[in-house]
C-alpha cells in the first residue's frame, strides 16, 4: 500500500484531528442513547473516510494496456458528381457507403494518424495528418460533391501528385512510421486525357486498399449545389434522360496496381476487408509496470457518499416532521374583540 496525498499529510492531519477529537468527546459523554451514539459513530467514520481519501491510497504495480501504433493513413476520396450516384444499397448515394467504410476503417486502426484528400476537378488536402478521428468523421459527414454547374469533367488521378507530396512529407518528418493509403471512388474517368499515375506514391506506401463503389448498371445522380442541406430532387440529364454513372473497375484496379495495394469492390451487403497494419508498427504495450498505481481512493469516496445520503435522508425526515407541527389556535371569541 502506498499513499499519494493531495495535500501535505501534516496539513491533512491538522484539518481532521480537531473534528475527530470533537466527535470522540461526544461519543464518550455519559447518558447518551444508543441511537445517538450510533449517529455520531457514523460521523466519525465519515471524517476518517475523508482523511483516507485525501491521502489517496493505492496499490503499486498496476498495469494498463494501450495500443501503440506508428502508422500514418492517408484517405483519398472521390468527390466528383458521380460519388452521389444512387446505386449503393437501397438506391442510396455511393457517398453513404464511403462514409460507412471510413467509420469502420477508423475503428480498425485505433491510434493511427489520418489525413484526408478529396479529388474532383482538383485535389485538396482537407485534413492533414492527425490522431483526431472526431475531426475526420466530422469532415466526412459534411463532405459534399462538386457543384454540378461547375463540373467540366475530372480525372481519377488528379490527386496523384498531392498524395505523393503528403506521403513524402510524412516519410521525411517521421521516417520510423509506416504509411497506408486508401482510395475511395468509382473509377469513372470523365475527361479525354489519360489519368495521372499513382506509381510515385508506391515507394512510400506499405499497405492499403482501393475501394470501388457503383454498379455496372449505373445509378442516377442528383444535381448538387454545394449547400450542406441540399435536398433537391432534380437529376443530372443526358440526352433527355437521367445520366447514369457506372463503375469502372479496370481503372480502379490500375490505381491499386500503381500503389501496390489490393482492390475491393464494395457493396452494402458486405463489410470491407481491411489489410492488417504493419506488425512492426502496431502492438499492444503494457504501460505502468514500474511506478504505476491502482488507485483506491474511490472506496473511501463511496463510503462518504453513502453516509451523506443517510444524513440527507435524516434531515429530510426531520424537516417533514417540523412541517406537520401546528401552532395552537386561539379560541374563537364571540361578541367582538374583548
Amino acid at each position: 500500500m502506498i499513499f499519494q496525498p493531495v495535500l501535505n499529510p501534516v496539513l491533512i492531519a491538522l484539518l481532521c484531528a480537531p473534528i475527530v477529537a470533537l466527535v470522540i468527546w461526544v461519543l464518550v459523554r455519559p447518558s447518551q442513547t444508543a441511537g445517538y451514539r450510533a449517529l455520531w459513530a457514523m460521523r466519525l467514520i465519515l471524517v476518517l473516510a475523508c482523511f483516507a481519501m485525501l491521502l489517496r491510497p493505492g496499490i503499486p504495480g498496476g498495469t494498463t494496456q494501450s495500443l501503440a501504433t506508428d502508422t500514418d493513413i492517408v484517405l483519398v476520396v472521390d468527390t466528383t458528381a458521380s460519388i452521389v450516384a444512387e446505386d449503393w444499397g437501397d438506391d442510396e448515394p455511393r457517398l453513404d457507403g464511403v462514409r460507412s467504410d471510413v467509420q469502420a476503417l477508423v475503428a480498425e486502426y485505433p491510434g493511427a494518424r489520418f489525413a484526408l484528400i478529396t479529388s474532383d476537378a482538383a485535389a485538396e488536402l482537407r485534413m492533414p495528418l492527425t490522431t483526431d478521428t472526431t475531426a475526420l468523421l466530422g469532415s466526412m459527414e459534411v463532405l459534399r460533391p462538386e457543384v454540378t454547374r461547375q463540373s467540366q469533367g475530372s480525372s481519377i488521378g488528379v490527386a496523384a501528385a498531392l498524395l505523393s507530396e503528403t506521403l513524402a512529407s510524412a516519410a521525411e518528418s517521421s521516417p520510423d512510421r509506416s504509411r497506408m493509403v486508401f482510395y475511395f471512388g468509382d473509377g469513372e474517368q470523365t475527361v479525354q486525357a489519360e489519368p495521372e499515375s499513382f506509381s510515385s506514391s508506391a515507394k512510400y506506401t506499405d499497405s492499403g486498399a482501393v475501394f470501388g463503389y457503383g454498379t455496372a448498371e449505373g445509378g442516377p445522380m442528383r444535381v448538387t449545389s454545394g449547400v450542406l442541406a441540399d435536398t433537391g430532387n432534380e437529376y443530372i440529364q443526358y440526352q433527355g434522360a437521367d445520366a447514369l454513372s457506372v463503375i469502372d473497375e479496370t481503372n480502379l484496379e490500375t490505381i491499386a496496381t500503381e500503389l501496390g495495394v489490393t482492390y475491393e469492390r464494395r457493396t452494402a451487403e458486405s463489410a470491407p476487408a481491411f489489410p492488417e497494419a504493419p506488425t512492426v508498427t502496431t502492438n499492444y504495450a503494457e504501460s505502468g509496470e514500474v511506478g504505476n498505481v491502482t488507485e483506491l481512493y474511490w472506496v473511501a469516496a463511496l463510503v462518504i457518499m453513502g453516509i451523506l445520503g443517510i444524513e440527507l435522508a435524516r434531515a429530510a425526515t426531520l424537516v417533514a416532521q417540523l412541517r406537520r407541527l401546528r401552532a395552537p389556535r386561539n379560541p374563537s371569541r364571540k361578541g367582538g374583540v374583548a
